[in-house]
């Protein structure tokens, strides 16, 4: 997609992912639970993280409490089933659907020896991810690059499309939800697409009748 909002910077790069981070940004990289983030970030806009519950805080929950929460409601399980972050490892940024159990996909970053090195994961052992999950990079991801990476791994296109939400900006909004702590841009970013994807349905039909209907790429998802 080209850059038609000049709002977004898609050269922009975090100066880095990892130590020192302040704690908000530290939470939001670590904790897998999308309810969980979720709470942390209203405490993050009403300054209150002092209140924070230390279950809350930690990145992965026991099987038990997992277990427990999702008993109260399919959608506490939402980025619980996750992978467990290796050591050094932090989540740069994070798909998460309205589907039923809130499903989530995530983009990795840890440290190498003289590189970067990325994954993206899913909630189902990586069966909703193409081949192309993983790379390394010197210097942080630009926004480009980011974005380039996920859409390979997991497109966001195609999962709209699945669902037959391609032409309606709403539905999409309402379905998917992009965050990251170190791209403030990313979820503006992906809004634009939406609107350009819904706009592409309205174009006129071709010479033989058919409508013009945004395509998917490489990825997965389901409702």
């Amino acid at each position: 997609m080209s850059n038609t909002n000049h709002e977004i910077d898609l050269d922009y790069s975090p100066a880095g992912y990892f130590w020192p981070l302040d704690l908000a940004t530290h939470l939001l990289a670590t904790v897998k639970g999308a309810e969980r983030r979720k709470h942390i970030q209203s405490l993050i806009d009403a300054n209150r993280l002092d209140v924070l519950e230390d279950l809350v805080a930690h990145s992965s929950l026991d099987p038990e409490v997992r277990e427990f929460t999702g008993r109260i409601h399919p959608r506490f399980m939402g980025g619980e089933y996750l992978p467990n972050l290796l050591p050094g490892e932090v989540e740069i940024a994070r798909v998460t659907l309205a589907s039923t159990t809130q499903d989530v996909v995530s983009i990795r970053a840890r440290k190498g020896k003289n590189r970067i090195r990325y994954r993206v994961v899913d909630e189902y052992e990586g069966e909703t991810l193409s081949e192309f999950t993983q790379r390394t990079s010197v210097h942080p991801l630009t926004l480009g690059q980011l974005v380039a990476f996920l859409d390979r791994a997991w497109s966001v296109r195609e999962v709209v499309t699945m669902n037959e939400m391609q032409c309606d900006v709403d539905e999409m909004r309402d379905f998917v939800s992009v965050s990251s702590p170190f791209y403030q841009h990313l979820a503006t970013y992906y809004d634009q697409c939406f609107v350009e994807w819904a706009s592409e349905c309205e174009k006129p039909e071709d010479e033989d009748g058919d409508d013009t209907v945004a395509a998917g790429g490489v990825g997965g998802g389901r409702a």
